[in-house]
């Protein structure tokens, strides 16, 4: 079972690898309660990915490169061969089936699987030098996440202007990533740069990761923050209480369509409507070339209550259906600019994504 863990006055993070575990800060219980969950099982963390414990596709991303050093450390194996077999067939196959949208999790996955290949070819290599090889590539992914989130904050930061009013949806901050945040991120390079910013977080039903968790580490960060509920964004455009709009992603197909949070794609047509700019704002990682259109992502459907209750108040009668894909595709003709840690993409296009890819080979 978890270890749980209240929160410390000196801070707080996403997520960390302690003492052969995970540690990770328990998004379910914000605002209310500070709590961190040691995980030393594979399942322990394959469950908390699965009950958005960790969201966000960076920081599941993250997460996931955790879990496959924690099914090492797990593991009853003596031998590298049968260390690594255990990873292919059990850790790894786990891990894949907690999110199908986000591609950060398969992304990450894969550079462990080649981690893991390569370290166990070295010659003279032990099972605690592979063990602690994923560990250290593990953390690795975490670090390199925290200074990508950095680098899209500074490329995005030029597209905020001085007593700019932000609208975002979901949550794109420090909590969805391994630190700083993607949309939040360009937000905070923008203040850290002088400049005067109010967020408007939309609540985002039916989880409330705006309301929860933006509003919480805004709040928390000193940054001018309010909570709107989601139907009331035209109208605030419409008063020109919006000068931009700036989300995240879970996935980017090859042409620049874009899978987010559910309510993403009316905000965008709304931003249209209203000639109010419209930024992405994700890691190279989340861009996905083997997927050519938006319509090949995959759409995580989530389940009945999340929808049907609040807490423990039932809000639709037992014999009431519900539709709840948790997220929604974005033309990429509704995108203003793509901000990714390579600068940015304004358009994005097809053959743009495919240059910038082009040129980091």
């Amino acid at each position: 079972m978890a270890e749980t863990e209240p929160g410390t006055e000196a801070g707080w993070f996403t997520l960390r690898w302690r003492a052969g575990a995970v540690e990770l800060l328990d998004q379910r219980q914000l605002p209310g309660e500070e709590c961190y969950l040691l995980l030393r099982e594979v399942d322990e963390l394959a469950e908390a990915i699965e009950t958005l414990a960790i969201r966000g596709a960076p920081a599941i991303g993250c997460a996931a490169a955790m879990g496959v050093a924690l099914g090492a450390a797990r593991s009853a194996a003596t031998e590298i061969v049968d260390l690594v077999r255990d990873l292919e067939t059990n850790v790894i196959p786990r891990l894949e089936r907690t999110r199908p949208t986000a591609v950060n999790l398969f992304w990450a996955l894969e550079r462990m699987r080649a981690v893991l290949n390569r370290l166990a070819e070295e010659e003279g290599a032990s099972v605690d030098s592979f063990r602690a090889g994923l560990v250290a590539e593990a953390e690795a992914i975490l670090e390199a996440d925290k200074l990508t989130c950095r680098r899209i904050g500074l490329a995005g930061a030029e597209l905020v202007p001085d007593d700019a009013r932000v609208l975002t949806h979901c949550n794109a901050g420090a909590l969805a990533t391994g630190g700083y945040g993607t949309a939040l991120g360009v937000v905070r390079a923008a203040v850290e740069s002088g400049r005067r910013v109010q967020v408007l977080a939309d609540e985002t039903r039916p989880l409330l990761q705006g309301a929860r968790l933006t509003a919480w580490e805004l709040s928390r960060d000193g940054i001018p923050v309010e909570v709107c509920t989601d139907n009331m964004a035209g109208d605030l455009m419409r008063r020109g209480e919006v000068d931009l709009v700036v989300v995240g992603a879970d996935r980017i197909a090859a042409n620049g369509d874009v899978a987010n949070k559910i309510g993403t794609y009316a905000l965008a047509v709304l931003a249209r409507a209203h000639e109010i700019p419209f930024y992405v704002a994700a890691p190279l990682s989340t861009i996905d070339l083997k997927v050519a259109d938006g319509s090949a992502i995959p759409i995580e459907i989530r389940g009945r209550d999340e929808v049907a209750r609040i807490g423990d108040r039932i809000l639709l009668p037992d014999a009431v259906g519900v539709r709840q894909p948790a997220f929604d595709i974005t033309p990429v003709g509704l995108v203003s600019a793509l901000i990714t840690e390579e600068g940015l993409l304004r358009p994005p296009t097809r053959d743009g994504i495919a240059a910038l890819f082009d040129s980091l080979s």
